[in-house]
């Protein structure tokens, strides 16, 4: 019988520490009190419960869409041993005991050493599948009540066995979407933006929140990776830096150049979208979108917050606040949602808009 009283927790190697910080938290907000372990660089945690089924709690009850630093996460028992050979055959009787889900996914870390798993994955993945449609594990079922069964995969003998809810979990697998560098983008950093948008954005709501021939702000925008993004999407941006465009962009004639201080700049008039991956210190880019959205300047806010080599965890936390309390004072719907991802590095970021 598997207890369910652990949580694999996958996050950007070297933020191993901010997630356990987090899955801390949010599990004891909902009456679970348990213990990390971790070893720096691995890109994942384990999260020990302290009664059988705990696990089960906290993936069914913490909304997954809130966690910044946690890619992907599982409901799991102990480590399995394998041996080599009959693999599916050692799972099988492991497997009895759990619950019926939709689907399956076979992770691995996302480390260097991690992805020379992942034809193993893939191979081993495929042929479980097969069995389990066989036994009838594997069932159709409405989604917003199935169960994703989970592999996370550390050596060709040592893998974790877990459950995911698919509504509240990560979409992709090991919680990163498979995006293309553009090759006229201008640098690679498009890809945050990108990224944020699928991770943010509800398909259904794209053409309403980055509407087609809308007008956007690229504050910090030399040399146009965001930019980029917001072209392609039809849309007429202020690009504001004191650093040149891209000159593609340029001859787009959707783009208006502005060299000027990107904290100090204001639209005359309000604009759909508001991005912003300037290096200065979070907390004043967090005023700053506050400033933004409560003046009225754009519908809704995009921005990177650069965060410090130490307190990573509790500077992110400090500005959310920052802006929650601005938010309050000012009697305002709102949503904050923030994400560390997969084409982050040193940052989180961040989409502020009112309701």
């Amino acid at each position: 019988m598997n207890e369910f009283h652990r949580l694999v927790l996958q996050c950007r190697p070297g933020f191993e520490k901010e997630a356990a910080a987090e899955i801390t938290d949010r599990a004891a907000e909902v009456g679970i009190y348990g213990y990390c372990q971790l070893e720096p660089q691995s890109g994942y945690v384990l999260f020990t419960c302290p009664q059988s089924g705990d696990a089960r709690v906290v993936v069914d009850k913490v909304d997954f869409r809130s966690l910044i630093f946690i890619r992907q996460w599982m409901a799991c028992g102990d480590l399995q041993h394998l041996e080599a050979g009959d693999r599916i055959g050692q799972l099988s009787g492991l497997l009895e005991a759990y619950p019926e889900c939709v689907e399956l996914w076979v992770e691995q870390p996302d480390t260097t050493e991690g992805r020379e798993l992942v034809t193993f994955c893939r191979k081993f993945g495929s042929a479980l599948a097969q069995f389990l449609r066989k036994s009838g594990k594997l069932i159709k079922a409405k989604r917003s009540q199935a169960l994703r069964l989970h592999l996370f995969v550390l050596s060709g003998s040592e893998m974790y066995v877990g459950v995911t809810p698919v509504a509240n979990s990560a979409p992709w697998i090991n919680g990163i979407p498979r995006l293309k560098f553009p090759k006229q983008a201008p640098s690679r950093s498009t890809l945050k933006l990108e990224e944020a948008w699928h991770w943010f954005v509800p398909a259904k709501q794209w053409d309403e929140r980055i509407p087609l021939g809308g007008t956007a702000v690229d504050l910090g925008a030399a040399p146009g990776g965001w930019t980029w993004q917001l072209v392609n999407r039809s849309m007429f941006v202020t690009a504001v830096d004191n650093g040149p465009m891209n000159d593609e962009l340029m001859e787009s004639g959707q783009v208006t150049h502005v060299t000027e201080d990107a904290y100090q700049f204001f639209p005359e008039k309000p604009v759909d979208m508001m991005v912003c991956d300037v290096v200065e210190k979070p907390v004043r880019t967090a005023i700053m979108a506050a400033d933004w959205i409560l003046g009225g300047y754009c519908r809704e806010a995009v921005f990177n917050l650069k965060l410090p080599m130490k307190q990573r965890y509790q500077e992110t936390q400090s500005c959310l606040s920052l802006i929650a309390d601005r938010m309050a004072e000012a009697g305002v719907a709102y949503e904050l949602r923030a994400k560390q991802l997969y084409h982050d590095r040193e940052e989180i970021t961040c989409v502020l808009r009112l309701l």
